[in-house]
């Protein structure tokens, strides 16, 4: 289960006095679950930039303190800068980046408006996906005439916040209005060309970026429609926008450019498709670079783009690749030196990449070696357990699962199978994932709930989640076991020990992650959702109890077999 993330950007007007920057940016900081990740102040523009992430909730209260602060020390009315802007938050959009959607961003940012209009008497106005009307969608629609046009907007109809006061008074002039939306989120990405000279960067972001260019006859003059008006040209890369520039810090040339919605026109896609632009113009592309922070998601859809397009190549001359079902640590470096990003600066995953950033590393038992692993589990101290043995001994399950996989798509032989082996691989990786992130997740939730006991918090909340974490395991580990018998049938036969050894691994992760749903279920007092969950968690472990008994009756025959063939030769 990918962890929730949601990232907020507040604008807020000073960029000048460090006092106000620092004590706006430490409001932020007071909420546990939410991390202060950038703080981009611009003196000219007189505008700071601040970057928010972490879980949802710890985000919205996270944001809230932030407006409220920057309420009670920025005054409008003598803030001046190059940058457009209408209240001391300017403007505060939420950005899904994994295990959120757009929806929920939407919520959130109304949830924020309504108590920053009710409680700190701000006016605001939503924009983009959180938008009220049409015409709001636009921050600029929003944002025409800045704070110096508020005093006659404010108080007619049209210009009715969606909360708070709808009149210019002395609150209102000194705190200006907020705009509050959810966006997508959006990368800005520039690929570095081959000289110093900025024509070919400029003539490739004509032919990439979405608004395109007016298009040209064969004699090279403007194409014109029957009433004279130039023709425009759309580019080849929609939600992108883009021109080109030269950097004398690098000494080269790059096509600069904004990606605002990459579900639309992914990373390695918008590296793809500059790069053949440039090389129609005699250029070469040796890099790229991302200025500022990345989701997770957007790196690994690169890494996994890069791995199929040599398996494409290889399929050509009867032979394989990898398959994309690699760890994340080898797909990250397949996109990253695919891609050239420390062509012109550093990039390190730790630091670029949002969801490393906001991890929780106060357990990472998955970060020890073996042998440390179980000397913490070996001492005298309840956590980590049999929780946490239980999420180790699925990843085990599910990355041997994986092994398989990318063993049978080497061998030709089973060509046949390539195709499923090369959509398991990537999923048993997932798994593998998710719960090596459980091995830190049951620890941290144990140690949750008993220091909520201690300090007296909502222990029933803490409970669920000391539930939740195994039930997560048990369900993950009912479908290694499918995947064990899948590889055990379909994959490499030399290797069908080790399909074995992940059904019963698998089996044993989920009746360790069982004993513990039900150990920590006692402790529940909602009826209806200890029935809810004691009924699944049952349920899932006879499912993969039975599947497992299978999988090792099939393994076993056909290793007798093997075994008998031998001694008789």
């Amino acid at each position: 289960m990918l962890r929730r993330i949601v990232e907020c950007v507040p604008n807020i007007s000073e960029g000048r006095n460090r006092g106000v920057i620092d004590a706006v940016t430490k409001a932020a900081s007071t909420v546990k679950g939410a991390t202060v990740l950038d703080v981009d102040a611009g003196a000219a523009t007189n505008r700071t930039v601040i970057t928010i992430a972490g879980d949802p909730e710890a985000v919205l209260e996270a944001s809230f303190l932030l407006v409220a602060k920057a309420a009670e020390l920025i005054d409008m009315r003598v803030q001046k800068g190059a940058h457009p802007r209408h209240g001391a938050t300017d403007v505060c959009p939420f950005v899904p980046v994994s295990g959120v959607n757009m929806d929920l961003c939407v919520q959130l940012a109304r949830r924020l408006g309504e108590r920053v209009g009710n409680e700190l008497g701000i006016p605001v106005y939503l924009y983009e996906f959180a938008a009220s009307r049409p015409d709001r969608c636009k921050l600029p629609d929003i944002r025409v005439g800045e704070y110096e046009a508020l005093k006659d907007k404010l108080g007619r109809e049209e210009w009715k916040p969606d909360f708070g006061p709808d009149v210019w008074n002395e609150a209102v002039a000194r705190t200006g209005v907020c705009t509050i939306g959810a966006r997508n989120f959006l990368i800005a990405y520039n690929v570095n060309v081959n000289t110093r000279d900025t024509s070919i960067a400029k003539e490739a972001a004509l032919a990439i970026r979405d608004s395109g260019r007016p298009a040209r006859t064969p004699d090279w003059k403007f194409a014109r429609d029957e009433k004279g008006e130039k023709i425009n040209e759309k580019g080849r890369l929609d939600c992108c926008k883009a021109t080109g520039w030269y950097i004398e810090e690098y000494g080269t040339s790059q096509v600069t450019m904004n990606l605002t919605d990459i579900s639309v026109t992914p990373l390695h896609v918008a590296y793809e498709v500059t790069r053949e632009e440039v090389e129609k113009l005699g250029g070469v592309v040796t890099g790229s670079e991302i200025v500022g922070l990345v989701p997770l998601s957007a790196m690994l859809d690169a890494g996994r783009y890069f791995i199929d397009k040599q398996n494409r190549g290889l399929t050509a001359v009867g032979k394989q690749s990898v398959t994309t079902g690699q760890p994340e640590k080898d797909l990250l470096e397949t996109a990253i030196r695919s891609m050239g990003l420390r062509d012109v600066a550093p990039f390190n995953p730790c630091e670029k990449i949002i969801e490393y950033m906001v991890a929780d590393n106060t357990v990472d038992l998955s970060g020890l070696s073996c042998r440390e692993f179980c000397d913490q589990l070996s001492v005298d101290s309840p956590a980590p357990g049999g929780g946490s043995a239980s999420a180790l001994t699925g990843a085990l399950a599910s990355a041997l699962v994986a092994m398989v996989a990318n063993l049978t798509v080497k061998n030709r032989d089973y060509r046949v199978h390539w195709e499923e082996m090369r959509g398991l691989a990537p999923r048993a990786q997932e798994i593998k994932e998710n719960l090596l992130a459980a091995i830190d997740d049951d620890t941290r939730a144990f140690n949750n709930w008993m220091d909520t006991a201690r300090s007296g918090g909502d222990v029933q909340s803490a409970v669920r989640e000391a539930v939740e974490v195994p039930l997560r395991v048990l369900r993950l580990a009912r479908e290694t076991v499918d995947l064990a018998g899948i590889v055990a049938e379909k994959g490499m036969q030399v290797s069908v020990s080790d399909s074995g050894v992940a059904a019963s691994a698998a089996r044993t992760a989920a009746e360790g992650a069982c004993m513990n749903v039900l150990i920590n279920l006692g402790e529940i007092t909602d009826t209806g959702y200890r029935e809810s969950v004691k009924s699944e968690t049952l349920r899932l472990l006879d499912e993969t109890v039975l599947s497992a008994s299978r999988v090792l009756g099939k393994i076993r025959t056909s290793l007798e077999a093997r075994a008998e063939h031998r001694a008789d030769q």
